[in-house]
């Protein structure tokens, strides 16, 4: 794993909403805590709900996780770009968070109790 990369269980329950329609709740996500980035929740995807999501034509590469493809928010006429990724297959020493979802914490509600 890289050094400057941590990645710890949360012991919390962590919901994440976009103007009031919950898009993610889990008991089980990841914490990736990278340098001076702020921290991600990454959720497994059975406890995200799918239908809200659309998938984006964007990829990105980051040289400590891998390739990430990208999926954006739409209810009603609220639509946000790019507002979720996830890295599918990541490098071998990131695989804990493989075909796990991220959202931009500074873009959605993020909430964590516990």
């Amino acid at each position: 794993m890289e050094s400057h990369i941590e990645i710890q269980k949360i012991n919390a329950q962590v919901t994440v909403s976009i103007a009031g329609t919950t898009l993610a709740q889990s008991s089980s996500t990841l914490l990736l805590l990278e340098g001076n980035l702020p921290p991600r929740h990454y959720f497994p995807r059975e406890d995200v709900n799918m239908d809200f999501l659309v998938p984006s034509e964007s990829i990105t590469h980051c040289p400590h996780k891998g390739d990430a493809q990208y999926w954006s928010f739409k209810a009603g006429n609220d639509y946000l770009e790019d507002v979720v990724w996830c890295y599918e297959t990541p490098i071998e020493q990131m695989s804990s968070i493989g075909g796990l979802l991220c959202f931009y914490n500074e873009r959605v509600d993020l909430d964590t109790t516990g």
